[in-house]
């Protein structure tokens, strides 16, 4: 199906934003704050010639050329003499790598103006939240607000943060670099925690018609195997590749042929993607092999007994009971605690899951994630409490944001309520 020329370049923007921004970047000497300005104006131009001339052959390249010449624009008009050249500079080589062939450009000026962009958002002068919302901004081009739903902060808050983190690395002059090996290791924890989070807002996005964004997926898979390249011997980037390969393997069955959503206990296994959950499996044993014990290592390893299991019903539920637990132990967070919960009721009865489910609801620490109702909603159903089902249900629709999480909110509310009618 054809798609207008708005929603083609949406889907531009969505897969592509990142690496323009990166090269941009590049071109203005480490200027985010100019670079995110020149590449808003690209697809502001785009979004007045695409729908009168059409969308362009190459939309991407389009894009780039658009935006660098903005970008070289601004820097022939620049005050200092000695940037402007040394930035024309970079602007030239930029054009080169376009124009050469996929053979002729080398992997560090191709692949990594994205991975220069992922460690300069992860400088330690920059605190680890701002490290990690900066490149969500930049690199996988979200919203303030679908970032600031992540950090579950007001989206104020996000937005100053974006701002001074920006601030920062201009008036620091924070290289626009991949840093040598001695420098990686204290930017590493921070790189793995923005691709953990481009990853889930892929893969369970927190608004929209769509409950995956492959785009922001995909992203995450290629960046986590270039770091895998370079880094091979660290436990965790390989934890984190075989965490989300094994996550990654179950796209198609999550997902109903309407777009609703399935849980993991209807997926029709056959659907899930032997050669990525294998992928995943072999990465999660190089992991163990060298010395992983971490909280990626941990989430793998609950990925894994999910994989290998021939349904739900036979998977080892108190194994995952217990992985969560260590979890809880060395990445402690309300969202483990409800996935905790989750596991407990599948193991135990949904009875001790719903006492968990409820404490932390008394906590206050999750209000307004609409997992949290939408859980207990679902262990009061399958408790046969059906008015207090129904309320939860009703609670977690006030606050979904997705479209087929709130059909699917939706049906099982009309089941409650229907339950709740029978004699």
């Amino acid at each position: 199906m054809d798609l207008s020329p708005s929603a083609h370049l949406d889907r531009v923007y969505r897969e592509h934003h990142g690496r323009i921004v990166a090269t941009v970047i590049r071109v203005l000497g480490g200027d985010f704050l100019q670079a995110e300005e020149v590449v808003q104006e690209a697809f502001a131009d785009a979004l007045v010639q695409w729908p009168r001339e059409g969308p362009p052959r190459e939309p991407k390249a389009w894009l780039m050329r658009a935006a660098r010449n903005k970008a070289v624009d601004r820097l022939r008009r620049g005050e200092r003499l000695d940037a402007r050249v040394d930035a024309l500079e970079v602007a030239a080589q930029v054009e080169q790598d376009a124009a050469a062939s996929p053979d002729e450009r080398g992997w560090s000026d191709t692949a990594d103006d994205t991975l220069r962009l992922l460690f300069t958002c992860c400088h330690p002068a920059l605190s680890s939240e701002a490290q990690v919302a900066l490149a969500l901004r930049t690199l996988c081009g979200l919203t303030t607000e679908e970032i600031a739903r992540a950090f579950l902060v007001p989206s104020a808050t996000l937005g100053q943060r974006l701002v001074r983190a920006q601030r920062k690395i201009r008036d620091a002059r924070i290289p626009y670099i991949i840093p040598d090996e001695e420098m990686l290791a204290e930017r590493t924890l921070g790189v793995l925690h923005t691709l953990y989070l481009v990853f889930s807002e892929g893969y369970a996005a927190t608004e929209g018609p769509e409950l995956l964004r492959v785009d922001l997926c995909a992203e995450a898979l290629r960046l986590g195997r270039l770091g895998r390249e370079l880094m091979p011997r660290d436990a965790e980037v390989a934890s984190l590749l075989a965490l989300m390969l094994l996550h990654h393997a179950r796209r198609h069955a999550r997902v109903a042929p309407d777009g609703g959503l399935v849980l993991l206990d209807r997926q029709d296994r056959s659907r899930w993607d032997r050669a990525e959950l294998n992928e995943g499996l072999a990465q999660l044993d190089v992991a163990l092999a060298l010395g992983a014990r971490g909280p990626y290592a941990l989430q793998a390893a609950i990925a894994a007994l999910h994989a290998q299991a021939p349904s739900a019903q036979e998977t080892d539920w108190e194994q995952i009971v217990a992985l969560y637990g260590r979890l809880c132990v060395i990445a402690p967070g309300p969202v483990v605690e409800l996935n905790r919960a989750a596991a407990v009721a599948m193991a135990r009865g949904p009875a001790q899951g719903l006492a968990l489910v409820d404490d932390l609801e008394a906590s206050g620490r999750l209000e307004g994630y609409h997992l949290l109702p939408a859980a207990r909603a679902d262990l009061l159903r399958r408790l046969e409490r059906w008015k207090e089902a129904a309320t939860a249900y009703q609670r977690a629709l006030a606050l979904v944001r997705t479209q087929p999480e709130r059909r699917f909110l939706e049906e099982r509310l009309r089941e409650v309520l229907d339950a709740s009618r029978e004699p």
